[in-house]
Order: C-alpha cells, then structure tokens, then sequence
C-alpha cells in the first residue's frame, strides 16, 4: 500500500488522495489510541476528527511516508491531551450554587477591581499571568505557548505579580 501511496505522492494533484488512502488505513488505529484517553466513544470520535483535520494540514511537511502511522498517532495523542485539558477546566455547579451566585452581588466590585489591574499590565505580563493562574499551565508549558526562553517567563511572572503588589498596595494598610 506504501509503494502505491508514493506514486501518488510524487504528483501534488494527488496529495489528498495519498492521504485520504494512509488515514483510512490507520483510521482504527487512530480511534483505539483516542479511545485509550478519553474512555468515551463520543470524544474519541471527535479526536479521530481533530486528528484528520490537523493532520490533513500538515500532511506536506511529512517527509517519509514510511513514518505516517507515528506521525498521525503523535497527533492523536496531542489532540486527545487538547481534549482533556479543556474538559478538566470546565467545571458543573449543582443548581442551588448556581441559584446563590445569580443572587449574589456581594463580588462584583471586586472583580472589576481585577479587571481593571490587569487591564493596567502589559501585554507580555497580562499573557502570562492568566495561563499561570487562570489556565493552569506550568512554568514550561507556557514557555512553550510564547515561544519564550523559560527564564524569561519567570521573570516576567514575577515582574507581573510585583506590579500588581504595588497597584494593590495601601498606605493604610501598610504604615506607607
């Protein structure tokens, strides 16, 4: 099947053909890798999606086709970890919380207090604080987000949170 897929390989006309032929050679495979994750037919089908869409994209840039079945899983897997990531942020509130936040105000000036801290940040400390703190990501995972040396997200993590001590700081409060 490899042998027959180069041919048409070779002629750029044929590309989709030559993937369409290799992804539904590995489609199960895909599906079994996606299913291992999310335990859950539904999401591993939306995985085996995702997976055909990033990888149908990006399927120029592979040079070997003798290396597809790891490429697509590779894929796979960073689609299924995508997935996971954002199911774990969402999170289901019972109805009587939902009823005693909707009748509540007591929060709301405090959070336009910290949206408007924020707003006062730049670009660089205002991205990495919110995938610090309100994402979740690790040091590392946002260096690799912003494509930026890991020290230097440190730093402005720390330059951002020293700015925002100052902004919040009272004189009352502090003896300053």
């Amino acid at each position: 099947m490899i042998n027959i897929i180069e041919s048409n390989y070779r002629n750029p006309g044929d590309n989709d053909k030559a993937f369409l032929g290799l992804f539904r050679q590995y489609e199960q495979d895909i599906y079994k890798m996606a299913y291992v994750y999310v335990k859950n037919k539904d999401d591993a089908l939306d995985i085996v999606q995702e997976t055909a869409y990033q990888s149908f994209l990006k399927f120029n840039t592979l040079n070997d086709l003798k290396l597809f079945k790891t490429w697509i899983i590779k894929i796979t897997i960073n689609c299924a970890i995508d997935l996971l990531r954002k199911k774990k942020k969402v999170i289901h509130l019972n109805k009587e919380v939902v009823e005693f936040i909707s009748n509540s105000t007591d929060d709301i000036p405090l959070s336009l207090t910290l949206q408007d801290l924020l707003e006062e940040l730049n670009e660089d400390e205002k991205t990495v604080l919110l995938l610090k703190y309100f994402q979740g990501y690790t040091f590392s995972e946002i260096s690799e987000i912003i494509n930026t040396p890991l020290s230097t997200v440190k730093s402005v993590l720390y330059r951002a949170l020293q700015n925002l001590r100052k902004k919040t700081r009272r004189s009352d409060m502090y003896g300053q």
